[in-house]
């Protein structure tokens, strides 16, 4: 009585094509869940996320759930989780891929789940990180805890979206640093992001982490420009 009372009042809508969910739907209606383009790599060893860090860093596996277009769905999505506070979109995903990774061999000793980290200061004015929902969801499928203390960032560098590759590649390195005692030791870390562009985010994170001995890296991260 009172989820139809609240849904009279304050209608749920569909992050994707803002049409009213059903009581049954949660974030995505079932038409936008059919629509939404799945990338299918978590099937292939050498998908094309994974191909992204060639040359750049050494990692186990890497993978994206979803394809991002510009004005498409996925970039709503993102845009609504990442700018509007809608954090129900990362756990959406974060239970939807974690269904489908934890029957990836490589995935089975995953041993920490770790987000790319906010500056402290970006964190303080949007209030929470977008990829955490996302990765706690994967800690429930996969097992494995969700840490966000290990990797920390350690200058605010502008926005990267408009920045050429070599810009990129210069603000990202020594951008970010890792704390970490003899428990993170031989750890295999699963790196998590919202969206994969050039990689030059997350090899620069994947090079923190790898400061810690014996440490392996794998990357799974929401979407992939396409």
């Amino acid at each position: 009585m009172i989820r139809h009372l609240t849904d009279l009042f304050f209608p749920r809508v569909c992050s994707g094509c803002k049409g009213l969910l059903l009581g049954n739907e949660y974030a995505l209606c079932t038409d936008c869940r059919h629509e939404i383009p799945l990338t299918g790599f978590h099937l292939d060893p050498q998908n094309e996320a994974f191909m992204k860090f060639y040359g750049l860093v050494d990692v186990q596996y890497a993978s994206s759930f979803l394809y991002f277009h510009k004005r498409g769905i996925v970039q709503e999505l993102i845009h609504s989780l990442k700018y509007r506070g809608h954090e129900e979109i990362g756990k959406l995903l974060g239970h939807w891929y974690g269904a489908e990774l934890k029957n990836v061999a490589v995935l089975q000793d995953i041993t920490h789940i770790v987000p790319v980290p906010l500056h402290k200061r970006k964190f303080r004015k949007r209030g929470y990180n977008q990829v955490a929902a996302f990765g706690k969801a994967l800690s429930a499928e996969l097992n494995c805890p969700y840490h966000d203390g290990i990797l920390y960032k350690t200058r605010n560098a502008t926005t990267q979206s408009q920045k050429t590759m070599l810009q990129r590649t210069q603000l990202s390195a020594n951008a970010f640093a890792v704390q970490y005692n003899e428990s993170e030791y031989n750890a295999h870390f699963l790196l998590i992001d919202d969206v994969l562009t050039t990689g030059t985010t997350l090899a620069a994170c994947a090079h923190a982490l790898s400061e810690i001995p014996g440490a392996r890296i794998s990357i799974v991260t929401m979407a992939v420009t396409h």
